[in-house]
C-alpha cells in the first residue's frame, strides 16, 4: 500500500495544477484524451460523448443501480440530439415533457424503476434446475436396473428376522448381547 502511495506522490509531482488524490468525480476542463487513447476508445464508442469515469474507467455504457454514472452517453450524436442538448443550456422550463424525457433517454438507456424491476429470470433458472434434478433421477434409476448388481438376500426383512431367532435359539450374547434382553419363558422381548 505504501508503494502504490509513493507512485501516487510521484506522478502527481510530474503532473503540474492536477489533483492526485480526490474523493470527487468532477471533471476538469483542463484534463483531456491524447489523441492515442481517443483512438483507442473512440472506434468501440462510436460517435457517443465520453462524459465520465464510468465503471472501472472503462469506456462503455452499463445500467447498474449502486453505479448510476456510465462513461459514455446512451445514444450517438444525431442532430435531433444535439439540438436538445443546444437547447437544454437555456431555461428548462420551456422544454417541454416530451423534450426532457428525449434528452434523458439519449444519456441513459433505463430508468432507477426499470432497472430494479423484476426480470422474470427466477423461471428459466428454476427450470434448469428441476431438469437438471429430473436427469439425475433418471441416471440413477437407470444405474440401479442395469449397472449394479442385484440387492443380497440379507438385506430383506424375512432373512434379519430369521437371523435374529437363530441367535436366539443359539443363545448369542447372554450376558450383554440379544439374549439378555429376551425372556425364553414368555417367548418375547422383555
Amino acid at each position: 500500500m505504501s508503494a502504490q502511495l509513493l507512485r501516487t506522490v510521484v506522478r502527481s509531482a510530474r503532473v503540474p495544477h492536477q489533483r492526485s488524490i480526490s474523493s470527487t468525480a468532477v471533471r476538469r476542463q483542463d484534463v483531456a484524451l491524447d489523441q492515442a487513447l481517443k483512438d483507442k476508445i473512440h472506434p468501440k464508442v462510436g460517435n457517443r460523448d465520453i462524459v465520465g469515469w464510468g465503471f472501472n474507467g472503462c469506456a462503455s455504457y452499463v445500467d447498474r443501480p449502486e453505479f448510476p454514472c456510465p462513461a459514455i452517453r446512451f445514444k450517438e450524436n444525431s442532430a435531433d440530439v444535439m439540438t436538445l442538448r443546444e437547447k437544454e443550456k437555456g431555461d428548462w422550463s420551456k422544454l417541454t415533457l416530451e423534450e426532457k424525457k428525449a434528452l434523458y433517454r439519449s444519456s441513459f438507456c433505463q430508468t432507477y424503476a426499470e432497472m430494479k424491476a423484476p426480470t422474470g429470470e427466477w423461471k428459466s433458472v428454476l427450470s434448469a434446475v428441476l431438469l437438471a434434478l429430473s436427469a439425475t433421477a433418471w441416471i440413477v434409476m437407470w444405474m440401479k436396473k442395469y449397472v449394479y448388481p442385484p440387492m443380497p438376500s440379507t438385506i430383506t426383512r424375512e432373512w434379519q428376522e430369521a437371523q435374529v431367532e437363530r441367535m436366539l435359539a443359539q443363545g448369542q450374547g447372554r450376558i450383554e448381547g440379544i439374549s439378555s434382553s429376551y425372556d425364553y419363558e414368555k417367548g418375547e422381548f422383555k
